[in-house]
């Protein structure tokens, strides 16, 4: 089983909302756009896991690390 952490970062003005996938050492795997998470998420092996992440995405607030479990 594997554990990850997300950081929802809420954009301002023009700037849109961001997420930051790290994984167990807190390392950054992934800095994606919160509308566009599908080449991000392809590069790291996690496509299959996207419409299950963009639904936990959902309903975590912003400005906290969440820990996630695969």
């Amino acid at each position: 089983m594997s554990k990850y952490y997300l950081l929802k970062i809420q954009g301002k003005a023009k700037i849109p909302d961001y997420v930051q996938l790290r994984d167990e050492q807190f390392t950054l795997l992934a800095y994606f756009r919160l509308d566009r998470p599908e080449k991000a998420l392809a590069k790291i092996g996690l496509e299959a896991e996207e419409a299950r992440m963009l639904e936990f995405l959902g309903s975590i607030p912003f400005g906290k690390v969440t820990e996630w479990n695969l």
